[in-house]
């Protein structure tokens, strides 16, 4: 890659224009390319994937933009702006999967003389064309068309209404008791002598994993359960019709069947075979766990008959420090956020061969911090942390693309947008740090493509989430933690309490695998079948796969928001988590920064992108084909 200058950030007061001018800007310069190409279609197959690409490039670069402003401005007119160019992104884009004239050009090369990634680049542009429903006659082209837009508007709505939906209990001080000290420190009385607690992660989970009030726990439960409701109940009606009119008019009988056909799982009707063997294979360990919890919950209440869910988070915690000797308020003495964030990125480049170098450069918020990230002490990308909630912002964890790299045109750069405490952190929000960060670098470490379709975490979206699962094991070392792991007084968290970390983090995997299920039927169920009720369809599927009963009054669906992005994907989590389970056998697990197998796994799985299948990428690095058995022989353990 040759020496590319990293993209110029506005200062915040020329953010809005600066938006516009990005957006629209290569917007045009897309419009001008697609212009070019159909005036004067080149005869060779190279020439026209070329200008192909240059295509993709623009409004590629378009729309990352948008959609991340759009959930981290600080500024709603920004976020607003935002909004409004991925909608003519997404325009842009519906009507280039329509337009015949492109698809004849496209189709019409002669491939035989293309390299293997060009021909793989020419086909993917085929089955797109053909998804998006380009020979279909004028009215069906015209009707997809409306269906895209309505699409697009009915989850950006969906997403709004989660981010502004923050919701608020009060109580009084007692009833915060078991809470650790800093974080009562950071939530004082009001004049009214009693606590303000959000619904924002940094509130609501150490809320549900320490408070001792069962009524405390309860109420943080029923909020957090609730935000988005009603109105996102109605936005999730009209957003399953819009999918399923757009599936069956292309001729799938659900959306998920459209939806699967260019995943790993391949059909739709695979998805529900693949969550009810995950439902048996966690059946003996969830049942044994439960019973523990629901044991442990009578010492408290002895005529307690279930397992609440405003109970799991805290009674799991219980278990963990009283039968595992893990106090989580001691653990999280040892994970403060400055040192955590510099610990992860020691770690990822002591394993990947990287160099972080923070840099001072133009960013939407003060709380962002920017490095450009050095292989071989070559700038290959940069990055941005966007770690702590504020108002407006995005309410859970995730990357997003800021640029897509392309080889000797734009350097890859991505945003990790999460919203962690400033202080302390709990250790799964460790793991969850570590889980993300995963992506960041899976972005910037295939963003030397040549072609922009296969740049960054461009696989089949059920492998995507794989190696951020995978990085989460690092998390779970001792000899890694002890490299940033420390207490205020200097101390090195203790190999034995990271064993017991571990044995206790083990205690509940079966009844999480079964949540995780249930997450996945309504995530399926919802987009095969009609619901007049979606409540009432939600706690069936959560009597049939959760261990843990629905909580009367809630609406899970509602802030559920990855029925927006992964729509009837969800199960792509532990279809992932089982790749992932099987990718770390070949690691030493006596030696996880050993060089040879992490620069194996980098260059054969993160490098090249979505330049192969995710099962050849897989194979490529253990040598054989993926396997249930990793994960089988965990679970049972």
């Amino acid at each position: 890659m040759t020496d590319l200058h990293a993209l110029a950030l506005p200062a915040a007061d020329d953010a809005l224009t600066w938006l516009t001018d990005r957006c629209d800007g290569e917007l045009d310069r897309a419009r001008q390319l697609v212009d070019r190409l159909k005036a004067a279609p080149p005869t060779s197959a190279t020439d026209v994937l070329q200008q192909w690409n240059d295509i993709a490039i623009a409004l590629g670069n378009a729309g990352s933009v948008s959609s991340l402003m759009a959930e981290v401005h600080p500024q709603p007119a920004v976020r607003e702006a935002a909004e409004s160019a991925m909608q003519r992104v997404d325009a842009f884009s519906t009507d280039l999967g329509l337009d015949r004239d492109l698809f004849d050009i496209v189709s019409g090369v002669a491939t035989d003389a293309l390299e293997p990634s060009a021909r793989r680049l020419h086909e993917r542009a085929l089955r797109d064309f053909r998804r998006s429903g380009v020979d279909r006659d004028e009215g069906v082209r015209a009707r997809l068309k409306e269906l895209a837009e309505q699409e697009l508007l009915t989850g950006q709505e969906f997403g709004r209404n989660i981010r502004e939906d923050v919701r608020t209990i009060t109580v009084t001080p007692e009833q915060l008791a078991g809470l650790p000290q800093d974080w009562l420190d950071s939530h004082p009385a009001g004049e009214d002598g009693r606590v303000t607690v959000t619904t924002d992660y940094p509130d609501a989970i150490p809320v549900r994993t320490f408070a001792h009030d069962p009524q405390t726990r309860l109420a943080m439960a029923e909020a957090f359960l609730t935000v988005g409701w009603p109105a996102n109940d109605a936005v999730l009606q009209r957003l399953f019709a819009l999918r399923a009119e757009h599936a069956s008019v292309l001729g799938y009988d659900t959306w998920a069947d459209y939806d699967a056909e260019v995943k790993m799982i391949g059909a739709g009707s695979e998805i529900g075979a693949f969550i009810d063997r995950i439902t048996e294979l966690s059946g003996p360990s969830a049942q044994r766990d439960h019973q523990v919890l629901l044991t442990r919950k009578q010492q408290d209440e002895p005529g307690a008959t279930a397992v609440e869910a405003s109970d799991v988070q805290y009674y799991s915690e219980v278990v963990r420090r009283e039968q595992y000797a893990v106090d989580g308020q001691l653990v999280r003495t040892y994970f403060d956020f400055t040192r955590v964030r510099q610990g992860l990125l020691d770690v990822t480049g002591r394993l990947f061969g990287l160099t972080w170098q923070q840099v001072e450069a133009p960013v939407w918020h003060e709380d962002v911090a920017a490095y450009d990230v050095l292989r071989d002490g070559r700038r290959i990308g940069r990055i941005y942390l966007d770690l702590h909630p504020r108002e407006g912002k995005y309410k859970h964890a995730a990357q997003f693309d800021l640029v897509r790299g392309v080889r000797d045109r734009q350097l890859p750069e991505g945003v990790l947008v999460c919203n962690f405490n400033r202080g302390l952190m709990e250790h799964d929000e460790v793991v969850t740090l570590f889980h993300e960060f995963g992506h960041l670098v899976h972005h910037v470490l295939a963003g030397e493509q040549e072609w922009m379709t296969f740049s960054g975490v461009a696989t089949e979206w059920d492998f995507v989430e794989a190696p951020s699962q995978m990085l989460e094991e690092w998390a779970w070392d001792a000899d890694v933690l002890a490299t940033f792991a420390t207490n205020a007084e200097g101390e090195t968290i203790p190999a034995d309490l990271v064993h017991r970390m571990r044995e206790a983090d083990d205690f509940g995997k079966g009844f999480q695998a079964r949540t995780q299920m249930f997450y996945a039927a309504v995530s399926l169920d919802f987009h095969v079948a009609r619901h007049g009720d979606l409540t009432a369809r939600l706690r069936q599927l959560q009597a049939k796969y959760s261990m843990f009963p629905y909580l009367a009054g809630t609406h899970m669906h509602t802030a559920f928001g990855h029925l927006d992005g992964y729509s009837s994907g969800y199960y792509t989590y532990m279809w992932s988590l089982v790749i992932a389970k099987d990718m770390f056998s070949a690691f030493d697990r006596d030696d996880l920064f050993a060089p040879a197998v992490a620069q194996r796994y980098r260059d054969r799985v993160l490098v090249p992108g979505g330049s192969k299948d995710a099962a050849v990428l897989v194979s490529n690095f253990l040598g054989r084909a993926y396997t249930f058995d990793a994960y089988a022989a965990w679970l049972a353990e």
